[in-house]
């Protein structure tokens, strides 16, 4: 869409709202009022093995889960588990992973959520759960959810603050034309999520384009390579441990700061001063991290910012020989099958795992022409170089697809909210988006 088109179709928005209202009533509610109940698993009666949506499961970009971990009556946190269904929307009240939220579909019905999760169900007589989603997703909510959180190193709403939140309903006296509104603007919407789905289907198919190559590219003749521990080349530092404020001389990097791509998320950045006490924990750049601890375990993170940063206790700073291994070769294996399938063999530990140093030392990597350093490292900056280019077309927010998806993304937030708002009360103080 052209800036002329854009700005043309969105002078018409307002008026279309109008027009599709027709003089309408608009009720405002809290999403209590159009919401079910929700249940927890009952492991005592749990017989079979579940699918946990834990709070790194939905990608920010997307709004889908792209992973999850098994969880059982003997591994199962002790706090409760919630039950999920198709339609669900589910929303994370915890940070660093807070307004993460997705609608379920079939695959994760009847899966278990984690209590990070406030889950919504729609009651369908009176709302969509589409209508709930975007909701969700509105700059109305960001603005009521900063209000309204509580907590300061890890800000959390609770279920309950979710639920009094308050959506319009069109035509409260007329379900039927109510949810035909609802559904109009819910089809328009999910227009422009359909085109940030295609986008992100074709970034998928580059995803596994990469990943072959880059298993291609480790793997080598049995006199060219040696699968060298990581111990041989590698020293092991534990991060430092201290509370993280909301400003200061260094970010502070913490295991939940890892993305799923083994990069730094620039999302809920934390901070700590600098001082004679943690300067040996300053980051440089190329500077490896791994998390040693609980569901992110095992990802490895390179560091690639220009600014100061202190890397915390859950992690740990490789150190690599660098006559020997290129940081950077190192990190694309980190991301393959190769690595983590020694990892979760070394890892101890069932609910959270564990993955120290001496597990770190014994994972084995190939090192082509161990004999020979300088055509080692040639080779190495070769399959760096390849990967490289693979990894900035696939994860690089600054160039390649994911760029593309942030500006479609931007497009129908724009529009979503100019969609959703609704005339309000003068006496109700929310902003609506």
């Amino acid at each position: 869409m052209s800036g002329s088109q854009f700005t043309e179709h969105s002078a018409q928005l307002p008026a279309f709202l109008e027009k599709l209202l027709d003089g309408a009533e608009v009720e405002w509610v809290a999403l209590g009022e159009v919401v079910l109940p929700t249940s927890n698993i009952k492991w005592q009666q749990a017989t079979r093995t579940y699918r946990y949506i834990d709070l790194t499961s939905v990608d920010r970009q997307t709004n889908v889960i792209t992973e999850t971990s098994e969880i059982t009556a003997e591994n199962a946190p002790s706090r409760a588990q919630k039950l999920v269904e198709k339609d669900d929307v589910i929303f994370a009240t915890t940070r660093p992973t807070q307004m993460r939220y997705c609608l379920i579909n079939e695959q994760y019905a009847g899966e278990v959520a984690s209590t990070g999760y406030c889950v919504l169900r729609a009651k369908t007589t009176a709302v969509q759960p589409k209508w709930i989603l975007h909701w969700v997703s509105s700059t109305a909510f960001k603005e009521y959810l900063e209000e309204h959180q509580s907590g300061s190193a890890y800000p959390a709403i609770s279920d309950a603050k979710v639920k009094a939140f308050e959506i319009p309903i069109p035509c409260p006296d007329n379900p039927k034309k109510s949810l035909a509104i609802q559904a109009e603007i819910v089809r328009i919407l999910d227009r422009f999520t359909e085109l940030t789905a295609e986008l992100t289907a074709e970034l998928t198919a580059r995803k596994k384009q990469y990943n072959h190559y880059r298993d291609q590219l480790l793997s080598f003749e049995e006199d060219e390579v040696e699968w060298m521990p990581l111990g041989e080349v590698g020293n092991f530092t534990y991060g430092y441990a201290a509370k993280a404020k909301s400003s200061g001389d260094a970010r502070f990097v913490r295991i939940t700061d890892i993305n799923t791509n083994g990069k730094l998320s620039p999302d809920d950045r934390m901070y700590v001063d600098i001082s004679q006490e943690n300067e040996r924990f300053i980051l440089e750049k190329n500077d490896l991290l791994m998390a040693r601890t609980g569901a992110t375990f095992g990802k490895t993170m390179i560091f690639e910012e220009e600014y100061p940063a202190i890397y915390a206790g859950f992690l740990i700073k490789l150190s690599l020989t660098p006559e020997a291994v290129n940081p950077k070769y190192y990190w694309h294996f980190s991301q393959s099958d190769m690595f983590w399938n020694q990892a979760k063999k070394l890892a101890a530990g069932g609910g959270q795992p564990q993955f120290n140093a001496n597990a770190l030392k014994q994972v084995r990597f190939p090192v082509p022409y161990p004999h020979d350093p300088k055509k080692s490292l040639a080779v190495q900056a070769r399959i760096v170089a390849i990967l490289d280019k693979f990894d900035t077309l696939t994860h690089s927010i600054s160039e390649g697809l994911p760029r593309e998806i942030e500006l479609r993304q931007k497009q129908y937030e724009y529009y979503r909210d100019l969609l959703l708002s609704f005339p309000k009360p003068e006496s109700q103080s929310e902003v609506v988006a």
